[in-house]
């Protein structure tokens, strides 16, 4: 159809440039699985925690092993929280240098914090130091555990966010 008299046909409206919106990658689901699986396994860890450190210290074994479970998680949710939210900016020019940086950003904030906290509760009355290392260690076994079943379980290829050359997707 023509708009002019000559035969030539009117022009397009220029379109915005529509890029297809980004697809969650494959990592999405497998860090969500490893935030709720690792919830609930330090649920179970604080539990026998408390009851264990209440058995052999007391009170202060109830707290100690309630914080040291509480400091696990807590970094087991850093962790996997940072790749969630550094995935949201896939699609953007600077994906790569945001993504590890927020991932590289997470760890540092991990690091300060273990070393605050252990400076902090070093000499407190009223923690147990062994039951709060023995929680926390059960804790970070009980995350890396969680890990790596959940990624066994995952069915991910090796190469899965890939496109190949004249592969659209």
């Amino acid at each position: 159809m023509t708009d002019h008299q000559d035969g030539a046909a009117a022009p397009r409206p220029e379109q915005p440039d529509r890029r297809p919106a980004p697809q969650q990658p494959t990592s999405t689901p497998v860090l969500k699985d490893v935030l709720k699986y690792g919830l609930i396994l330090a649920g179970a860890i604080a539990i026998v925690g408390m009851v264990l450190g209440g058995i052999f210290a007391g009170w202060i074994g109830v707290t100690s092993a309630l914080i040291g479970t509480l400091m696990a998680a807590v970094f087991l949710g850093i962790t996997a929280l940072s790749i969630l939210i550094a995935n949201r900016f896939i699609g953007s020019d600077l994906f790569v240098g945001l993504f590890f940086g927020i991932v590289l950003g997470g760890w540092i904030v991990k690091f300060v914090l273990f070393i605050v906290l252990a400076i902090l509760l070093r000499d407190q009355p009223w923690i147990n130091p062994v039951v709060l290392f023995l929680s926390l260690i059960a804790g970070v076994i009980g995350s890396l555990v969680v890990d790596m079943i959940v990624v066994f379980r995952s069915r991910i290829p090796y190469a899965s966010d890939v496109t190949l050359p004249g592969q659209k997707r």
